[in-house]
């Protein structure tokens, strides 16, 4: 496996946190910096983590895992958007809850657990096919970085417009993606 197919894996790993960013970029008015760099550095840890576990940990994990992860990953991505939608009909109401912090760490971290646990799975793909773990490190985890950046940043452009229904729809998409990671689970 050559340098352009790990790229092209990296990007297919990080479409999920692009997604999951467009949706974080929603909830805020102006994105500050920190709140631009935070999913980035979430989403690129874990998606620099988990397929180091998969490597490491080889098919005997990956084969024990992998009746559980989608149900995994469609619980956390269904909590985080039920949540969302909750909060766009409370922002139509002019009830904005101003302790949640979709930034905040315990956020971050269900939704980079839930948008990497694919990843797993391509770290035992990295190691059939002999890629050095070090260079799948270094690419997946930049990739998946600026990939989610610029999810918050075109969320944010698309969320100012519309506000409560731009989060609502944030919301159902991340249910959405929960809801494929198990439908394909469950077909192929």
């Amino acid at each position: 496996m050559g340098l352009v197919e790990i790229v092209f894996i990296a990007i297919g790993l990080a479409m999920d946190a692009f997604a999951v960013s467009i949706t974080l970029g929603l909830s805020v008015q102006k994105p500050k910096l920190r709140e631009i760099l935070i999913p980035g550095v979430y989403f690129g840890v874990f998606q620099s983590l988990m397929p180091a576990i998969g490597y490491v940990a080889g098919v005997f994990f990956v084969q024990h895992f992998e009746d559980l992860d989608h149900w995994i990953a469609f619980t956390l991505l269904g909590f985080i958007g039920g949540k969302m939608i909750k909060d766009s009909f409370s922002k139509e109401k002019g009830t904005e809850e101003s302790d949640s912090n979709p930034f905040g760490c315990i956020n971050m971290l269900i939704l980079a657990v839930a948008t990497s646990i694919d990843a797993l799975a391509a770290g035992t793909t990295f190691a059939f096919f002999k890629v050095t773990l070090y260079t799948a490190i270094l690419i997946t985890g930049p990739v998946t970085f600026f990939i989610a950046m610029g999810g918050v940043l075109i969320g944010n452009s698309f969320g100012t417009r519309f506000k409560s229904k731009a989060e609502f729809a944030g919301g159902a998409v991340l249910i959405i993606i929960g809801i494929k990671t198990v439908i394909e689970h469950l077909l192929f």
